[in-house]
């Protein structure tokens, strides 16, 4: 459970409170209600049922009457429970055969010690196996007595005042034993204020650590090359992506090295303001280096930025784990310009003047992985990239030290992809359009199926094989198929999406793999199973595979979800096309964590906070920005934000 302390213990907070606080007299207990009662035990003994299963029956007295308590299958609670003491018990009063009960309580003695179990709104924690709630009181209980009236608060006291917020040992006390539901709230404020509040301060550091660094790479941008450059495009720059390069090559001509995030939609143009970048680095003698998340997206910017920049004069390398270990990449005659997967990390890439580092879809790679590409150049000048809209509330706090860049249009041409949510009893119609579309329009189709094999806990999830073995014999006999996914080689990959490519398949079966970085622009059906199963950005993602070219588009989402919440997700594709709209949206219905897709399914949790709560973002962004540059007066919270965060983290 990631308790391994004492403050961890104290930081597991209860997700909710059962409501025992009402204490009846036995003799006025009505059927129906849930309430806490105090007595003294007259008997308890094991009973069998007739089919061999043991029933636990107690009787308890008070001064104005007895009722009898029932559990089921725990015949220890005879050893347990002693005849004669005086016990509280809470839970619901039930009809039993004929008779009023009360049905599996809590229980506990009552001697001088407070209730934590009955009586008073009791806290219910997550639990695992061996681990109860009741395990988790008995433990919280005497800690809050005994170590909170002597624990510091880390919070400033400026902090505490300006914001209203309880002190540190009041909030715990309250968030684990409140009295009342005011205190509940008052408490959780408190820890949700704290916990945004230590990630912006976090940020802010990081940002401040940055903005000491010199980089030893100034670069000059000589605006007649670049136009140069711009010109010998096929295609005109929108605005969106004028404006963010204009922002961009501010960065490189400061002498702080830039930490900037470029945030576009799939389609958008970030590539091309990525080569703008890297022919300015060029013309200053200065190498880059952009490292991208899979080997088909690398050999897809590695393609891309071939075709744009080698006709100038600059010089590319590839390096995947599948590229062989090449003589031309030592440090004396290395490229203008490397592109490659992690393997660009594990010292197979040397460079001579490495200052500009381009990081493409940046929640996918560890900090650490990030971080050791980056101190390959004496502090380069850092360009991140990602499809993945990223809803502004997480990137303001998220991302808090990066300054954004956002390429919010599309390129003339780029059409909308007709979306239509498909349920089960249409699904044979569907298949007899794909195959319409595939034949008479001579179109390509993606399938993309969750998961590769079938998986016990999976079985109702179309897995990539079995699917694409049935597509072919029993649905599209006449049609050529190609299988992808994730455990194949990657010279099989390659082989798949070239002839995909093309045009020698006319459907491609595959899992989430080609979410990014396949660009096929004949391909004009995208169909997906088990739509409900991704995330919104991550529908979007793959929707963005097809519609490249000049043909109509559609994406069709297969699901078995015929209503509620997941529907009402999948709807919202139908009529939204915006990455970021959609981000949005699943922020408030789902939480970040699931946002970003299974492959990142841990991105982010916070436990009481949340990512969507604007004001409070705004308002802890204000007060960290505050303390940040004279957090050394604050040696507690210097303290707790060194625990705090991740070490070895380069400040991108």
């Amino acid at each position: 459970m990631g308790i391994e302390t004492v403050g961890d213990l104290l930081y597991h907070f209860p997700f909710r409170y059962v409501d025992y606080s009402l204490v009846s007299p036995i003799g006025k207990l009505q059927p129906g209600e849930i309430v806490s009662i105090h007595g003294r035990i007259i008997s308890i003994k094991n009973e069998y049922t007739r089919h061999g299963k043991k029933i636990q029956k107690g009787i308890v007295a008070d001064a104005t009457g007895s009722i009898e308590i029932v559990w089921f299958n725990q015949p220890f609670l005879v050893k347990t429970i002693r005849v004669g003491e005086e016990y509280g018990f809470s839970g619901k009063v039930d009809w039993f055969g004929r008779k009023l009960v009360i049905v599996s309580p809590e229980y506990e003695m009552i001697n001088r010690k407070r209730q934590i179990h009955t009586g008073r709104l009791v806290p219910v924690y997550h639990e695992t196996y061996g681990i109860s709630s009741k395990w988790l009181r008995s433990r919280t209980s005497p800690l809050i007595s005994q170590i909170i009236p002597s624990i510091s608060d880390f919070l400033p006291k400026e902090i505490t005042r300006t914001n209203d917020l309880l002190n540190l040992a009041s909030a715990l006390k309250w968030i684990h034993f409140p009295e009342d539901k005011i205190q509940i709230q008052k408490a959780r404020q408190r820890f949700a204020f704290e916990e945004l509040f230590l990630l912006q301060l976090a940020a802010q550091e990081r940002k401040i650590g940055w903005r000491k660094k010199k980089t030893i790479f100034k670069l000059k941008v000589n605006q007649e090359k670049l136009l140069e450059f711009i010109n010998s495009l096929p295609f005109t720059l929108t605005s969106a992506q004028k404006r963010c390069l204009k922002e961009i090559l501010a960065d490189l001509e400061k002498s702080q090295p830039m930490n900037r995030l470029l945030q576009g939609d799939v389609g958008s143009g970030k590539t091309v303001v990525a080569a703008a970048a890297i022919w300015v680095a060029y013309l200053n003698g200065i190498q880059s280096a952009l490292m991208a998340p899979t080997e088909i997206l690398a050999n897809q910017h590695f393609r891309t930025l071939k075709t744009l920049l080698e006709p100038l004069g600059v010089k590319i390398d590839l390096v995947t784990g599948s590229t062989p270990h090449t003589s031309h990449l030592t440090p004396h005659t290395s490229p203008d310009l490397i592109v490659g997967t992690h393997a660009l990390i594990f010292k197979r890439a040397r460079f001579k003047k490495l200052g500009l580092v381009i990081i493409d879809e940046q929640h996918r790679f560890g900090v650490e992985q990030r971080g050791k590409l980056i101190r390959k150049g004496r502090a380069p000048h850092i360009l991140t990239m990602t499809a993945t809209p990223i809803p502004r509330t997480i990137a303001l706090t998220l991302y808090g030290d990066l300054d954004l860049s956002l390429i919010d249009e599309m390129p003339p041409g780029r059409q909308k992809v007709k979306t239509w949510v498909v349920p089960p009893q249409k699904r044979e119609p569907a298949y007899q359009w794909i195959r319409k579309q595939v034949k008479d329009e001579d179109g390509q189709c993606f399938i993309i199926c969750p998961l590769i094999e079938e998986s016990e806990t999976l079985q109702t999830v179309k897995a990539a094989t079995t699917e694409y073995e049935r597509l072919k014999k029993q649905i599209f006999p006449d049609f050529k198929l190609g299988l992808l996914h994730g455990k194949m080689k990657s010279k099989e990959k390659e082989e798949v999406i070239s002839q995909f490519r093309l045009g020698k398949l006319d459907i491609l079966v595959s899992t989430p793999v080609v979410e990014v970085g396949i660009d096929i622009p004949q391909a004009t059906i995208m169909m997906i199973e088990g739509a409900e199963r991704f995330g919104l950005a991550q529908l979007h993602q793959l929707r963005g595979r097809v519609g490249r070219g000049m043909k109509e588009s559609y994406c069709l989402l297969f699901t078995e979800t015929p209503e509620g919440k997941p529907l009402q997700r999948l709807k919202a594709l139908e009529r939204t096309y915006l990455g970021i709209e959609l981000a949005e949206l699943d922020l408030k219905m789902r939480g970040p964590g699931e946002i970003y897709g299974v492959a990142q399914s841990g991105f982010f949790e916070l436990k009481i906070a949340s990512f969507s709560d604007l004001p409070l973002i705004q308002k802890t962004k204000r007060a960290a920005q505050d303390i940040a540059p004279r957090l050394n007066q604050y040696p507690l919270l210097q303290a707790k934000l060194k625990q705090d965060t991740i070490k070895a983290i380069e400040p991108n």
